[in-house]
């Protein structure tokens, strides 16, 4: 049979019209899906399911501060021991906080779809929940056990041993404060001094606070409970910050003692990148004169200001180091990073420390979510930093530390201007 060609163009034609058009309209629909998936309504409801989940990760930390309260107050009735359910939520609730921590950082910095973002976020805030209704649980059922079998009397004595527990841990402050005025400027420890007075008036307050509650408690139709609760916050402030006077005095005598020696390795690494100017191309050359030229400055500036200012200047110096580091790029081998990691670790460990203790003592109950944030990723990047064998990760892992510390100072102090605004 004799097919014609017409006869064929009759049924073909069609036929690929029909074909050509089903898979247009298959490309169009994947096409609006993925627009859909990607779309910036997608991206809107993945970032408000991000911030309804952030309000529950401050809802937790915040609770968690208030448990420490209450276990501090059922130590002292325990002879020291809180209750094994309270100490056990606690435990769970810190595991599941600190693990969300890392998991909304990592969800904020994201590039998956929307759509998975939501998922992650929902799993997410199902283990906030959970630890939320199991925290909310055990306090509700050791305040049933304290109101059925401790007295207010026994709570005011047992709050009255704390006070004077935290009275002999403090000791005398003003030894340290002696003690770091004769090896630094005032500006070096501003913030201990500060800390001491805060520690006295906290440890004041507290017993005012508990002299109230014993009235109260004399008087059936008053409770005691909330003068009770208010001194305990008192004596944990107290402790706080006792234990960042402690923190700053160590720092900066181990400042002190350090600074010599960087001074020393400062100019080792700029030596070293001198003779390394030698073997590069011209404009590589120039560039990395100038970073030297300026270091050796800088660095002559930090020798005249390093015998009263050891912290200031040892932060300086890992700056410094950071800075020659990042002009040096690719001009080093493999070994000489490692030699210049080496040299460099020790200062800014010292400066992500010092960084970190800052930004602790600045983020506190009141401060946001992305201070609480990054607060939470400098302690953890030191962590690996003096986890960390190698040490050319390791100094990368500490000067994260100190720049997600400074963020975190920065922002809580921005919350802290933005309260008192209002």
């Amino acid at each position: 049979m004799d097919i014609e060609l017409e006869d064929v163009l009759v049924w073909l034609v069609p036929a690929a019209i029909v074909f050509a058009g089903a898979a247009l309209v298959v490309v169009l629909t994947v096409w609006i899906v993925k627009r859909a998936r990607r779309g910036r309504r997608a991206r809107a409801k993945a970032g408000a399911a991000l911030d309804a989940v952030g309000a529950t990760l401050v809802r937790l930390d915040d609770d968690l501060d208030e448990l420490e309260l209450e276990l501090s107050l059922s130590g002292a009735l325990y002879g020291g021991d809180p209750p094994p359910a309270l100490r056990r939520a606690r435990m769970t609730a810190q595991h599941t906080r600190d693990d969300a921590f890392a998991a909304y950082r990592d969800l904020r910095e994201s590039t998956d779809l929307p759509a998975r973002i939501r998922r992650r976020t929902r799993a997410l805030a199902a283990r906030l929940d959970s630890a939320l209704r199991s925290l909310a649980a055990a306090r509700t059922a050791h305040d049933a056990w304290i109101e059925a079998n401790v007295t207010a009397s026994a709570q005011i004595d047992a709050a009255r041993g704390r006070l004077t527990e935290v009275e002999g841990l403090m000791g005398d402050p003003a030894i340290l404060l002696r003690e770091l005025a004769e090896h630094a400027d005032p500006e070096e420890w501003t913030d201990a001094a500060d800390a001491a007075t805060a520690a006295r008036a906290a440890l004041d307050d507290a017993a005012c606070r508990l002299d109230a509650a014993a009235r109260c408690a004399e008087d059936p139709t008053q409770s005691p409970l909330d003068d009770l609760a208010e001194a305990e916050r008192r004596l944990r402030t107290a402790e706080q910050r006792s234990r960042a006077l402690e923190e700053r005095h160590r720092i900066v005598l181990q400042a002190a003692q350090a600074v010599p020696d960087e001074l020393e390795a400062a100019a080792a690494a700029i030596r070293s990148a001198t003779a390394m100017r030698a073997a590069l191309e011209p404009a590589d050359a120039e560039r990395l004169g100038e970073e030297i030229a300026r270091a050796a400055d800088e660095l002559d500036r930090l020798r005249a200001q390093a015998g009263r200012r050891p912290v200031a200047t040892n932060e300086a110096i890992a700056r410094l180091r950071d800075r020659l580091d990042m002009a040096l790029a690719d001009a080093r081998t493999a070994q000489q990073r490692l030699l210049g990691a080496r040299s460099a670790l020790p200062g800014t460990l010292a400066a992500a420390r010092s960084a970190l203790a800052r930004a602790e003592a600045a983020v506190g109950r009141g401060s946001s979510l992305d201070a609480r944030v990054r607060l939470d990723a400098a302690r953890t990047q030191l962590a690996q930093a003096r986890q960390t064998a190698d040490p050319v990760e390791a100094l990368d892992d500490a000067r994260r530390a100190i720049r997600h510390a400074e963020d975190a100072k920065a922002l809580a102090d921005y919350d802290d201007l933005a309260r008192d605004r209002t």
